[in-house]
């Protein structure tokens, strides 16, 4: 029995192929749109909450257009409110419930296609109103033969030659952007092609189930952690059965309390969990996000896509206790040490701003909820840090970031003042009693016991902690000096602006000869594009001579 088909209204990138010239036309015009409004909000001073909830709605109605790819990029950002602006950060979370379905019968013919059946013979009722659609496919409620309930995960059409037109021109982007030695040495060469990797491999439909089934393996023993059953029979490279869960969307607190579900325990299960994958399975979900958890009436936790997994060096537990009364110490040196361990961290040469980092974490944050406008205090550290001494995390450590992020912004949609160090006590009693090294374990946890109480009682008064404390920055090389020189201030401010002026004429000039060129050729019409530029850069030359003038008599009163 099939049920209704949905209306469908299909977005650009969902019909016919693109040409690689026409997918640049839509990238390029999309970014330059949006890079002149950002402009132009800056020319004018505009800086308002409302103004940027204007541009990032507009951002994510593009990023929607632009297809799966773009999407991704959005989903991956809106987690990063350490990098952007909060109002952005609320607009691109969206994207993870607002990715529109495609055509029923598209999904019906990859299915047929894939698995050689027709759908009737394949399945005895099949809903063609999708359950559930993301930014790769779209998820199907269907009953097998055999009676089982099943969903029924299928790709999106094109998906792969998409991936490969988007490659090409963020490539090219790429290539024009290591120009600039600014921009160089951050080596996004090696992160575009991560993450291109990375959506490759999400778009395996065997290899997502053999994750899944890796996980499950993971929790067998652990029966309030549920992951579906893979079917076989039923799954190709782009169709992925699975065994059908239903629950209560992870984040939707009055649903889960008028079921009378235990809020404070659905919380230390998903802390818990994630420590468990994370230390001990070396093997955890890198997109956590409530589109992806479940609760059940029972109060068990479902996890449901594993196209995401990402693997890390799992933690011997004797050292999983040392680290875990290293956060409680705040020794910084201790979770950098482990850190390194698990390679998240690359060990360069100068730890230093990597521990000024990991110290603000520690001191802000142990103890309560991440509240992301409090990353603004840190933000200039983590610019100088990599401005001093660039260096690329480790993709899984991003993972990790992300991972616990949006678990964090779970845990506070459903307690806004849970405690992460009490969420994981569970976590962290099981280590003493999950095998035969049990005595040593109790031993080790003694012991850290006993220095956290040393510790605590032996800190000193105030004074005695802050010159310590100095004394720790000065040979850690964590203290700096900083001395201003106004007028060196002042030069090189009028360098930049000169330069910048200097730039922009020579834009202006180059784009009117440009202009110039075409309208002698055959192809006279595109001369409107040079022409149009150079009225843009024009615009930015006027901007930067003004500017440049007024700082040049700003200086000269300065000096009288």
């Amino acid at each position: 029995m099939l049920s209704k088909r949905n209306n469908f209204q299909p977005l650009s990138w969902q019909n016919a192929q693109s040409s690689a010239f026409v997918r640049h036309l839509e990238i390029f015009s999309v970014a330059s749109k949006f890079l002149f409004d950002l402009w132009w909000d800056n020319l004018v001073q505009n800086y308002s909450a409302k103004q940027r909830h204007r541009r990032a709605k507009w951002l994510v109605r593009q990023l929607l257009n632009l297809g799966p790819t773009f999407i991704k990029i959005g989903q991956s950002l809106s987690t990063r409110a350490d990098l952007l602006p909060i109002e952005y950060v609320q607009e691109l979370a969206q994207l993870q419930d607002r990715v529109p379905e495609f055509s029923s019968d598209l999904a019906i013919s990859v299915i047929e296609t894939e698995l050689g059946k027709s759908i009737s013979d394949l399945f005895e009722t099949f809903e063609f109103y999708p359950l559930a659609s993301a930014s790769l496919g779209q998820v199907h409620r269907a009953k097998l033969y055999t009676g089982e309930e099943v969903v029924v995960k299928v790709q999106r059409p094109g998906l792969e030659t998409l991936f490969n037109l988007d490659f090409e021109v963020v490539h090219q982007v790429l290539r024009i952007a290591n120009w600039f030695p600014q921009v160089r040495k951050f080596n996004l060469e090696a992160v575009y092609q991560e993450f291109f990797q990375l959506l490759f491999q999400e778009i395996d439909y065997i290899l997502e189930g053999k994750n899944a089934e890796r996980f499950r393996e993971n929790f067998q023993d652990y029966p309030r952690i549920k992951a579906p059953i893979v079917y076989w029979e039923y799954t190709t490279k782009r169709v992925l059965t699975l065994e059908y869960l239903p629950g209560i969307k992870v984040d939707d607190r009055e649903t889960l309390q008028a079921q009378g579900v235990n809020l404070d325990e659905v919380i230390k299960l998903g802390i818990c969990s994630y420590l468990k994958q994370l230390l001990l399975d070396g093997f955890f979900q890198s997109d956590p996000h409530p589109g992806n958890m479940a609760v059940n009436l029972d109060g068990e936790l479902i996890f449901y896509d594993f196209g995401t997994m990402a693997e890390v060096k799992p933690v011997a537990k004797e050292q999983m206790i040392r680290t875990f009364f290293a956060v409680l110490r705040k020794d910084t040196d201790q979770v950098v040490e482990t850190l390194v361990y698990m390679g998240l961290i690359e060990p360069i040469s100068d730890l230093s701003s990597v521990r000024r980092i990991v110290r603000f974490l520690l001191e802000n944050f142990r103890d309560k909820p991440v509240d992301i406008r409090a990353f603004e205090q840190v933000s200039e550290e983590v610019y100088m840090m990599f401005k001093q001494q660039p260096f690329r995390l480790p993709a899984q450590m991003t993972f990790i970031i992300k991972s616990l992020t949006t678990l964090d912004g779970i845990a506070r949609a459903l307690d806004p003042q849970y405690n992460l160090l009490a969420a994981s006590q569970p976590f962290i009693q099981s280590l003493t009693v999950s095998d035969g090294s049990r005595k040593n374990l109790i031993m080790a946890l003694a012991k850290q016991t006993a220095n956290l109480i040393k510790n605590t009682f032996t800190a000193g008064n105030r004074t005695e902690r802050l010159i310590l404390r100095l004394e720790d920055r000065i040979e850690q090389g964590d203290l700096r000096f900083r001395v201003r020189s106004l007028e060196n201030e002042r030069l090189l401010k009028r360098i930049y602006l000169g330069v910048r002026t200097l730039i922009n004429a020579t834009l202006t000039g180059f784009s009117v000869l440009a202009a110039i060129g075409l309208l002698s050729t055959p192809y006279n019409k595109l001369a409107i594009i040079p022409f149009g530029l150079s009225g843009l850069f024009g615009l930015f030359f006027l901007r930067s001579a003004i500017a440049l003038l007024i700082q040049e008599r700003l200086d000269r009163l300065a000096e009288k």
